[in-house]
């Protein structure tokens, strides 16, 4: 059987405590990162780190340290941006360029589960390989500006995070007609991962108990918001590209619009931003996956316990 060739971007924060304010980064990009390692349909031929969820200087080593301990270092891992594209001064990084080299080698699939500041600054630097990306699979997107990430039950709304740190890179995808498939909030929030979840994980592999307990404490945090488990948000990007047949989707044309940021409460039109909106109106073509089979839950706990 014939692997499919997959290269992963993330933003990799699992256990890092936020720079900003108190509190514990995602852990989700840890599940999709492990679920790929484990597929036995699926060869990893790189690692490239962003900035995100959490800073380059943690996402890196991070990184370094899923390959070393669960892909016994077989992965090679590579640091990538640590900022938004600038577009006054456009500059490769090692994770770029290492993306290129790929990419002439073979076609491949890119799982951008951070930014997709390194797949815009590769599409800049390294126009020519655009028909070497065989699909981006992305976790960013909504229909409406009314489609709000909702965190518990608190009337807190969360970013579209992946987007919100770099919308070039989004427009740069859409402009070199790269084909483009979105797992949104839409379908992650149909997914939880609860604390019986993590008793499971932590009895299972190494892999499985690292991300297990270092888990916890992001469950806490939704659970103080209101919620009895949390969404893997990466790991319908992961899955994905193991098992589409497990995820349900359909064409979309997407496109930028600005309008009020919905993340700041009491906002009388004074604060906007731009949306990524997905429907069946003029833009550019994309996959846009917003639900999942019947039994998906069981399908993904038992990927990971394998």
């Amino acid at each position: 059987m014939t692997k499919k060739k997959v290269w992963i971007d993330t933003d990799l924060s699992v256990g890092m405590t936020r720079e900003k304010r108190s509190g514990y980064c995602d852990v989700d990009d840890g599940y999709a990162v492990l679920q790929l390692m484990k597929a036995d349909t699926i060869e990893i031929c790189g690692i490239s780190a962003v900035f995100g969820n959490t800073p380059i200087k943690n996402s890196y080593p991070l990184s370094q340290q899923m390959s070393t301990e669960f892909a016994m270092g077989n992965i090679p891992v590579y640091k990538g941006a640590g900022e938004a594209i600038n577009l006054k001064e456009v500059k490769s990084n090692k994770a770029v360029d290492a993306l290129a080299e790929a990419l002439r080698k073979q076609p491949m699939i890119i799982m951008a589960i951070g930014p997709a500041t390194n797949i815009g600054l590769l599409l800049l630097k390294y126009p020519e390989l655009k028909t070497e990306i065989l699909e981006v699979v992305l976790v960013a997107g909504r229909r409406t500006p009314q489609d709000y990430f909702k965190i518990g039950n608190q009337g807190n709304h969360a970013q579209d995070l992946n987007f919100d740190l770099d919308n070039d890179a989004f427009r740069l995808m859409f402009e070199h007609g790269v084909p483009v498939t979105l797992c949104p909030f839409e379908i992650s929030n149909k997914v939880w991962v609860k604390a019986e979840d993590l008793d499971a994980l932590e009895k299972g592999d190494t892999g499985n108990q690292w991300l297990g307990k270092a888990s916890r404490a992001w469950l806490k945090q939704w659970v103080d918001q209101g919620a009895d488990g949390f969404n893997p948000f990466d790991v319908l990007a992961s899955h994905y590209i193991i098992s589409p047949e497990d995820i349900i989707s359909e064409e979309l044309n997407a496109r930028l619009e600005i309008h009020p940021d919905d993340t700041v409460k009491e906002n009388n039109k004074e604060v906007f931003k731009a949306y990524l909106l997905c429907d069946k109106k003029e833009g550019s073509p994309v996959k846009y996956c917003y639900d999942v089979v019947s039994d998906y839950h069981e399908k993904l706990m038992n990927s990971l316990l394998k």
